[in-house]
């Protein structure tokens, strides 16, 4: 079901779904790569830097972990995988945003939901920003707990909405005005209209914690960020006890 995440968010009736999306997202990520981290920079004021570094450690993995970034893009998350230690494996979807990445790791393009790795590969998964790009959420969730093993971690960071009225309709200004703005001046307007309106796709916060768990996952926690502008959903794979983080 389409969803509206802010209060003034414009119709999304017209939103792609099924393998027509899977096709738009696609082609956007690829006309967007080029300039996408300079458009991230300046839309989120360089918070989205140190809102990574929060879902990393919200993992609450050693050293020497191996952890698969997903929906990787240019390489944002990876880049601090290894600066904390770890060993990264990133996938995506668009081929253009793994060619524009900006550091020297293992990637390969595949759709979320056939991910080309062994049952039980990785200690943690992250990702950033592109729950609401999954054609199929639940089945890619599926995924992402068939590939980690039993009490290995995922953390997720993802857009919100803030709860306070006077700060929601700032932030419904900015996010639905103000971003498309930017985004159309600094590379792809069309893109950049449909990221406020791709919130729609989101499952409200009781029905992801569903969702995460009948994907095989359990202690399911949720954290906003700056009052609400963005969130990260932590959650441990189903068959041993949860290891330290956020619960």
């Amino acid at each position: 079901m389409i969803r509206t995440i802010g209060a003034t968010a414009p119709d999304n009736a017209d939103l792609p779904t099924g393998p027509a999306k899977t096709a738009q997202v696609r082609e956007m990520f690829d006309a967007i790569a080029p300039r996408y981290d300079l458009v991230n920079r300046v839309i989120t004021f360089g918070l989205d830097r140190r809102w990574r570094a929060r879902t990393f450690d919200a993992l609450g993995l050693p050293a020497g972990s191996t952890v698969l970034d997903l929906a990787c893009g240019t390489g944002d998350f990876a880049a601090l995988v290894l600066k904390r230690g770890c060993r990264v494996v990133g996938t995506d979807l668009s081929k253009g945003m793994l060619s524009a990445r900006h550091h020297d790791f293992p990637a390969v393009q595949s759709d979320a939901l056939g991910l080309p790795f062994a049952d039980g590969t990785f200690d943690g998964v992250v990702c950033g920003y592109a729950l609401r790009n999954f054609t199929d959420l639940a089945s890619s969730l599926t995924e992402a707990a068939r590939v980690l093993r039993a009490g290995g971690r995922l953390a997720v960071l993802e857009v919100a909405s803030p709860d306070g009225a006077l700060m929601r309709r700032g932030f419904d200004f900015w996010f639905g005005t103000c971003v498309p703005a930017i985004g159309g001046a600094l590379s792809d307007g069309a893109a950049y209209r449909y990221l406020p309106r791709s919130t729609a796709y989101l499952p409200e916060p009781d029905a992801l914690r569903r969702m995460l768990g009948e994907s095989g996952f359990a202690t399911v926690g949720r954290q906003l960020l700056h009052g609400g502008l963005s969130q990260i959903l932590t959650a441990t794979r189903s068959g041993m006890p949860a290891c330290d983080g956020t619960p």
